[in-house]
């Protein structure tokens, strides 16, 4: 019998009609942050939802309940640093979910787009060691990021 991991997605609000085509892509082909975990090991979403908007007021709720469901991983999604601006709270969204509620956070769901990475390298949006750290589970290979334009 594989491994289950169970887990839970929190998406910026700013994209909450977002179906999650890309997310869910990603999850059931390991690609981008997912690729963390094994072809082999069972993954079960235990939960989907927003930060619930600025500041991100469901991001101190969310995770309990995702937690009570069995979810051991929250992964902030993508949309979080690819949308412009990126979530200025990611850190605090991070640590407060680590700290209240044990919980591993990874940042990123599917590889970011390479129309997304020409953009913030033309602002310079990452140049920052932070951003550098923050985009490193979803950067990918150029092909994988035009796959997912």
């Amino acid at each position: 019998m594989n491994k289950k991991t169970k887990i839970g997605i929190i998406i910026c609000d700013r994209y909450k009609s977002c179906a999650g085509g890309k997310c869910f892509r990603a999850l059931n082909n390991r690609e981008g942050a997912f690729d963390i975990y094994s072809k082999n090991e069972d993954i079960e979403l235990v939960g989907y939802t927003t930060c619930g908007g600025c500041p991100g007021g469901n991001i101190e709720y969310a995770p309990e309940e995702m937690k009570k469901n069995g979810a051991e991983i929250v992964h902030l999604a993508t949309g979080f640093i690819v949308g412009y601006p990126p979530c200025p709270y990611i850190n605090q969204f991070k640590e407060l979910i680590e700290k209240k509620h044990q919980m591993k956070v990874v940042v990123g769901t599917h590889p970011i787009p390479e129309k997304y990475l020409e953009t913030h390298t033309k602002l310079k949006t990452w140049n920052s060691s932070n951003w550098k750290d923050l985009i490193k589970p979803t950067m990918s290979d150029e092909k994988l990021r035009k796959e997912y334009n």
